[in-house]
């Protein structure tokens, strides 16, 4: 059977592919990538650092919505964590560069074709690691958080919650959302390279689920089954977003 144009490139493209880059070649572009990175989380942290009061303002609004409030066991706790909170505004302030790393680290590997994808992939997945932020500030933490204070004040307690527990708890969970948010942008790459297909995605979606309950379990705050279903929820509503976009933008890949 006659081999079109396009297969003829991407054979060619492979053959170039597969003795490009050594091992040592790879591990030498991944610390180019981190290093970059960690120098744009570097300007962007000097750049949130001058709005730490601000930021702090809204983490303390977000616990005091719960009904709780916050205090410092040692001195320098108010300060480590307005450092903390301005790493947690950088890291969302540098996302779209960090997706581009990521890309650019991935990219070699990738025919000439699916590099068109860069632009789209890097809004996409920028787009969907901030409202998986949004999500997290605006309805997972407001609900679980108020539900754990709840559950203290029926049995007669009062809420003095540490500053320090309560960011990592807030950090944890907000960088967890944005990272889980990436569900449908990962598939609409993979599914451009024809790594998976909408088809496949479906006939798993049993295991799909069971890893949304998993995940969520370790980064909900509790471990109660109402505030695990409002993160696993959204999870799977992302995985099912991400099959319908298999379904329109996916693709077959040549393997032999």
């Amino acid at each position: 059977m006659p081999i079109d144009r396009d297969e003829r490139e991407e054979i060619q493209e492979e053959e170039e592919l597969s003795g490009q880059m050594s091992f040592l070649d790879h591990l030498e572009e991944l610390r180019r990538r981190i290093l970059h990175s960690l120098i744009a989380v570097g300007v962007a942290f000097a750049a949130c650092w001058f709005f730490a009061d601000q930021l702090y303002n809204i983490f303390r609004a977000l616990i005091e919505s719960t009904g709780a409030q916050i205090n410092q066991n040692e001195f320098t706790e108010a300060f480590t964590v307005q450092l903390k909170m301005a790493f947690m505004a950088a890291i969302f302030l540098s996302s779209p560069f960090l997706i581009g790393q990521l890309w650019l680290f991935i990219s070699p590997g990738l025919y000439r074709r699916e590099r068109r994808y860069a632009l789209p992939f890097i809004f996409s997945a920028t787009i969907l690691f901030v409202l998986g932020g949004l999500f997290g500030y605006y309805i997972a933490l407001p609900v679980g958080l108020k539900f754990l204070i709840d559950f203290g004040k029926n049995l007669g307690m009062s809420s003095l919650i540490n500053v320090s527990s309560a960011f990592d708890l807030v950090f944890a969970l907000e960088v967890g959302m944005g990272v889980v948010f990436e569900i449908p942008a990962i598939i609409f790459l993979l599914s451009r390279m024809g790594i998976v297909s909408g088809p496949f995605l479906l006939r798993n979606i049993k295991y799909a689920v069971l890893g949304c309950f998993i995940a969520a379990a370790v980064i909900t705050p509790t471990g109660d089954i109402g505030n695990m279903m409002i993160l696993a929820v959204p999870m799977i509503a992302l995985y099912a977003l991400g099959i319908l976009v298999a379904f329109v933008f996916g693709k077959k890949r040549r393997t032999d």
